[in-house]
């Protein structure tokens, strides 16, 4: 198979996506909300976990494709994409535990840092042109 890191990554996410938007479909029937968020944290939680996801993915498979395409280091990409994932599971485990008004819970702190360093990791890799 042709860029088997991302294609794995792409899987993952995808099944990701999946729950995250029968998650956020099951809230919506719960609640009769067919649009919007009815004001209710659990669907704000399960839409934004979703939409979080959906945003940035994209550039994250863009990147981790042409850098493997490029013959970027395997293991490297490996490391970044398997951070991806863990931090986008726990954004969206985060996004729905409770914490204090103001502060985001630990689980989706890490989610947010692991994201932004893969993406600055992976973008910094392309303009300097890393590969092998």
């Amino acid at each position: 198979m042709p860029l088997p890191i991302t294609s794995m990554t792409a899987a993952l996410l995808a099944l990701l996506l999946l729950a995250l938007a029968i998650q956020t479909v099951r809230k919506r029937l719960a609640l009769k909300a067919a649009f919007g968020d009815a004001q209710d944290p659990g669907l704000i939680a399960a839409s934004r976990s979703h939409g979080n996801l959906a945003e940035h993915a994209p550039i994250v498979l863009i990147m981790l494709g042409l850098l493997e395409n490029g013959g970027a280091n395997a293991s490297v990409l490996t490391a970044f994409a398997g951070a991806f994932v863990a931090g986008r599971i726990a954004h969206a485990i985060g996004l729905h535990q409770s914490s204090e008004p103001g502060k985001a819970p630990l689980a989706r702190q890490i989610g947010v840092i692991a994201t932004w360093l893969v993406i600055l990791g992976l973008a910094v890799m392309i303009v300097l042109g890393v590969a092998a």
